[in-house]
């Protein structure tokens, strides 16, 4: 259903937010935004977590696939310039480290009033993994069910806010929650 269930038995959704340039912005619009982003914080009545991530690009295929295109290409001035760019991106890829960078808010939703107190025991949404043997969670239909609704609800909530900044942004479903727990948990292989 989208949503992380944690080891206290709280439930945790994930939106994907794209970015905006604040640096090519005029002051009146960057006074704008900043308007905008403290209404709508102000107007949450439950926490986030807004993450940011950095992740190293891998420019290898790029560089293969241009390529693979000049070696299909007769026209020979065109061949050059491909030439010329390909060991332009090539050197570039080698002297800097080119990073992509991903920003997430983390929603949380807990299933009682008394556990919204142990906030600072689950803050960090990707802190949960351990080597020990795992806790089993049992979580009844009714409380799952309220969970979902609100967190759909929240989600609901955080988009449109954020959509009033001029945030595009999405709930992760399953599949694309497993592989930011992949790529957070193996920066090494998840380039």
């Amino acid at each position: 259903d989208g949503i992380v269930i944690m080891k206290d038995g709280s439930f945790r959704a994930v939106v994907a937010c794209q970015s905006i340039n604040f640096d090519l912005m005029s002051a009146t619009e960057r006074e704008g935004v900043e308007y905008s982003f403290q209404n709508f914080l102000n107007s949450l009545n439950f926490t986030i977590q807004i993450l940011v991530r950095s992740q190293r690009v891998d420019i290898g295929p790029y560089i293969d696939r241009l390529s693979a295109i000049r070696r299909n290409n007769d026209n020979m001035l065109l061949g050059v310039l491909m030439d010329d760019y390909i060991n332009f991106i090539d050197l570039l890829s080698q002297e800097a480290n080119i990073m992509d960078k991903s920003f997430f808010i983390v929603i949380p939703y807990y299933s009682s009033a008394d556990a919204e107190a142990i906030v600072n025991q689950t803050k960090n949404l990707f802190k949960t993994f351990s080597r020990k043997a795992p806790e089993v969670t049992r979580i009844n239909r009714a409380t799952y069910d309220k969970a979902i609704d609100e967190l759909n609800n929240r989600v609901e909530s955080v988009i449109s806010g954020l959509f009033q900044i001029g945030i595009q942004s999405v709930r992760l479903k399953a599949n694309a929650l497993n592989k930011l727990y992949y790529n957070f948990n193996n920066p090494d292989t998840a380039v």
